[in-house]
């Protein structure tokens, strides 16, 4: 599985982009469970956020959703959050 999660606004305005290849991994089958509860809660098009907030961009194999702080669901934001450490 190819989880990828790009990240835009922030009063910086900085973007982040990082993606994990899942394959192999002794823990694939957790990672697979936490991205389908991630995508399954997201956004077919980017919502409004809140000023200065981050806005997200989540791609399971090839499906995007959307999400924005600080309206993920804790899948979201454990996910985002791995996603960016480990895909850095």
């Amino acid at each position: 599985m190819r989880i990828q999660v790009r990240r835009t606004g922030g009063f910086a305005g900085i973007e982040r982009h990082a993606e994990v290849n899942t394959a192999g991994r002794a823990d694939a089958s957790e990672w697979r469970s936490l991205a389908e509860r991630a995508v399954a809660a997201g956004r077919d098009a980017p919502p409004a956020g809140v000023p200065d907030g981050f806005h997200y961009e989540i791609t399971v194999d090839g499906r995007t959703v959307y999400a924005t702080d600080p309206y993920l669901t804790e899948e979201q934001r454990v996910l985002i959050s791995r996603v960016l450490k480990e895909g850095a």
